[in-house]
C-alpha cells in the first residue's frame, strides 16, 4: 500500500466486520472512535464520511464531518451540530437531513453494507455546514493528501 492510502482503525466495528449496536440508530447511535495509523505530517485536517452502500439511493449518507484538526485518534461520541465545539472549526453537513452522525438502521431483518471513509487534507475548508457529502467532496478533492475506507455490516 502506498503512503496515500489513509489506514485507520474503527471501534465500532468488530474482527468479524459487524458494526457494534452501541453505534447503530438502534443503540446510542453515537460515532465510534477512530485510530489512524499513517498520518502524512502534511495533514491540516481530517474528514470522515460514513454511506450504506446497501441503501437504493447509491451511496446514502450517514455522516459527513471536516476540519477535525489532524490527530491520530479520533475520539467516540462527537456531538450533534454544525458546529463541533470540541474540535475547533470541525463542522457536520447534512447527512440524513441531521449535521449529526446517524449510525446504521437498515429495516428490521435486512443486513446492510456501511462504509466509513476517512480523507487527510491539506488545509481546513471554508464552507457553510449545510452542504451535503457530494458538495464537500468536490470542493475537497484538490486538498486531499490521504484517503482510506473501512465497511462493516449491519442488522437487526
Amino acid at each position: 500500500m502506498g503512503d496515500d492510502i489513509l489506514k485507520f482503525k474503527c471501534s465500532g466495528i468488530d474482527a468479524e466486520g459487524k458494526i457494534l449496536l452501541e453505534y447503530t440508530g438502534y443503540g446510542n447511535d453515537i460515532s465510534p472512535e477512530f485510530v489512524i495509523e499513517n498520518l502524512s505530517s502534511s495533514a491540516k485536517t481530517i474528514a470522515i464520511t460514513l454511506e450504506d452502500l446497501s441503501h437504493p439511493i447509491k451511496g446514502f449518507t450517514h455522516w459527513v464531518i471536516w476540519n477535525i484538526p489532524a490527530t491520530n485518534i479520533i475520539r467516540k461520541g462527537i456531538p450533534a451540530g454544525k458546529n463541533v465545539d470540541s474540535y475547533e472549526n470541525a463542522k457536520q453537513g447534512v447527512a440524513y437531513g441531521w449535521h449529526r452522525y446517524a449510525g446504521p438502521k437498515p429495516p428490521k431483518g435486512k443486513k446492510h453494507l456501511y462504509r466509513f471513509t476517512m480523507y487527510a487534507l491539506d488545509c481546513e475548508m471554508d464552507m457553510s455546514a449545510n452542504v451535503m457529502k457530494k458538495s464537500f467532496l468536490k470542493k475537497a478533492e484538490r486538498h486531499i493528501l490521504q484517503k482510506g475506507e473501512v465497511t462493516g455490516e449491519f442488522s437487526k
